[in-house]
């Protein structure tokens, strides 16, 4: 990646540039959580609070990531597999949640909808504009990228559901979107724990490979 790393180093975070990205990154997406969440729960819109709820998992995520810049590769693949797990478990929540609310299905606002999607779709592009170049690095950093990467996407099919609301006067165009948002959930939490798991699995090959020269030298 340019001006993150050379040719053989994967970019761990450790930069004064990406610091400073993860924190605008971080206050924007607890804002939108608030704003979100409150619109949704208004508006009776799950798909709009499903994407609430992303955003909290991202907040809280991207804080965990800020925090474990500069430490062990251990430290980093850990805290990358813990938030692989936890956006699986959110999207099997978000999922659950739906299906429970196919049977007491209520028409969202979808003026509401539409105009907090369009809110929320324009700070995730400015997140993900901010962290494209951080994109390539290890599974610590590029977790950060994936969860802004599908939040933009999450907010478009938000902002086509809404449209759909609107001419049909159904809430199932919202309730389909929800749980595509817990599909996509699910499929990038599948990529951070496959990285992360091959990175704590190199760093013990390291381990082992160095005690035995260790031994060999005595």
């Amino acid at each position: 990646m340019a001006g993150c790393c050379d040719n053989n180093v994967t970019f761990d975070g450790a930069s004064p540039a990406y610091r400073r990205v993860l924190w605008t990154v971080i206050a924007i997406n607890a804002v939108m959580f608030v704003v979100e969440m409150s619109a949704g729960a208004a508006a009776g819109s799950k798909a709009l609070q499903a994407d609430a709820l992303d955003f909290l998992g991202d907040t809280l995520t991207y804080a965990i990531s800020l925090y474990v810049i500069g430490k062990s590769v251990r430290m980093r693949a850990t805290a990358a597999l813990m938030k692989g797990v936890s956006l699986a478990a959110m999207g099997v929540g978000v999922l659950g949640w739906t299906i429970y609310q196919t049977f007491i299905l209520g028409v969202p606002d979808a003026m509401v909808m539409s105009g907090v999607a369009f809110l929320a779709f324009a700070a995730n592009v400015f997140c993900a504009l901010l962290l494209l170049r951080f994109r390539d690095g290890d599974s610590n950093v590029r977790s950060v990228w994936l969860c802004s990467r599908n939040d933009a996407i999450g907010n478009v099919a938000v902002i086509a559901a809404a449209g759909v609301v609107m001419l049909t006067g159904s809430a199932w165009p919202d309730l389909i979107v929800a749980a595509a948002m817990a599909a996509l959930f699910l499929q990038s939490s599948f990529k951070i724990i496959r990285q992360a798991t091959t990175e704590l699995r190199l760093e013990r090959a390291d381990i082992d490979l160095g005690l035995i020269e260790d031994a060999a030298d005595r």
